[in-house]
């Protein structure tokens, strides 16, 4: 009887196991699938890689997301910023490299913070102490609610605009190649 539990519960764990498996392997399933803005520099992409989490009808900003703490910034995994060159965010150098996106949304302004650790899933904001930088962002109302979080740079020129959309809400921040 013994015998015949312990191959039961094998099973199990490996069916488990490729469950899980199978379930990472295709993000595009998640509810806050992975999504991806990209600025087109000649040849050369500054790109951030996020999940998009959607309203679903919930309350976002001072409720999902709290007011005047750090968050993630999307869902799942950390969002990163990658870029092959040097650029000025808000007035702040950010030099080529990997970088984790983070902000604190409040009512009247929200904080991007540039951090230089990555790798780390979503939620562990690693501190301060590995700020690259802390932007401030204006925030204005959307003329309609958007139900997927949504970042996204748009072009002005030989610079651009990095916009976060959700709900009602959008924080943005000017971005020029140093």
């Amino acid at each position: 009887m013994k015998k015949k539990l312990a191959i039961v519960g094998v099973v199990a764990v490996i069916f488990l196991m490729a469950f899980f498996a199978v379930a990472q392997q295709d993000k595009s399933k998640r509810p806050s699938p992975p999504a991806q803005a990209a600025w087109d520099l000649g040849g050369k992409s500054v790109t951030i890689d996020y999940s998009s989490p959607r309203a679903k009808g919930r309350k976002i900003y001072g409720g999902v997301v709290p007011l005047d703490q750090v968050w993630r910034t999307g869902a799942n995994e950390a969002t990163t910023l990658t870029t092959p060159v040097d650029l000025n965010i808000g007035g702040t150098t950010v030099p080529a490299g990997a970088y984790t996106l983070f902000t604190i949304p409040s009512k009247d302004k929200w904080t991007l913070i540039i951090s230089k650790k990555t790798g780390e899933w979503g939620t562990a904001y690693p501190g301060q102490a590995n700020d690259l930088a802390r932007v401030d962002m204006k925030i204005s109302a959307l003329p309609a609610p958007v139900e997927n979080f949504t970042i996204a740079f748009e072009k002005a020129g030989a610079a651009a605009t990095l916009n976060l959309d959700w709900e009602s809400t959008r924080a943005s921040v000017a971005v020029s190649k140093k």
